[in-house]
């Protein structure tokens, strides 16, 4: 399938063919899915915890005595039924992380790009420079494209002046080519990709 390329300024740049395997598939929700939620798992940092009866800090005197007092026969306050107890079977640190093979990490990769493409919602770029390296000259650049909370994915290394400019726009994110992942492409409403990106993209993928 062949797209325009443009230019940041917005002129045109010619068109560039994109490779049908990569961009042109039918997305599949199940498999973005799963991508998505293996990449939320495996960054959730684990470490919620509650505080279990051994570890709470009131005393383990008894509270009344066993019989007589009408009421249940408690040890201490510390147990899970008193406030500021002790939590019976609370979170403990763990990792949330699971597998998932890297075939469908890649599928999902393509269908998240095929996605974007079949949308309308990808934009190729001859070239992400920017040597002023200011974020207004970048903003207007964006605002002449039509940009708004954008994805910007490069080739093997983003431009500095691009990058430093970028830093300060809300919504929009750089990448370069190795770090593009399905969750990243999906929660942004564009997807603008380098012509260097596509061609690593396409490498990768193929």
């Amino acid at each position: 399938m062949k797209t325009a390329v443009t230019m940041l300024d917005g002129g045109a740049a010619g068109e560039i063919e994109l490779a049908d395997e990569v961009f042109g598939l039918e997305p599949r929700a199940d498999i973005l899915q799963r991508v998505v939620r293996w990449q939320l798992a495996k960054r959730q940092a684990g470490t919620h915890k509650t505080l279990t009866r051994g570890e709470t800090s009131y005393s383990t005197k008894k509270i009344v005595r066993q019989k007589g007092s009408g009421g249940a026969r408690h040890g201490d306050r510390g147990v899970t039924q008193f406030r500021h107890g002790g939590n019976a079977k609370g979170p403990v640190p763990r990792s949330h992380a699971h597998d998932l093979q890297k075939k469908v990490r890649a599928l999902g990769l393509r269908h998240a790009l095929s996605a974007k493409a079949k949308a309308g919602e990808l934009i190729v770029l001859d070239s992400a420079t920017l040597e002023s390296g200011k974020t207004k000259d970048l903003k207007a650049a964006m605002e002449k494209l039509g940009l708004g909370k954008t994805l910007v994915i490069d080739g093997a290394v983003v431009d500095a002046g691009f990058a430093r400019a970028a830093r300060n726009i809300q919504g929009l994110d750089v990448l370069p080519s190795q770090g593009a992942n399905v969750y990243d492409i999906l929660r942004r409403d564009r997807l603008v990709l380098t012509k260097a990106a596509v061609a690593a993209l396409e490498e990768r993928l193929k």
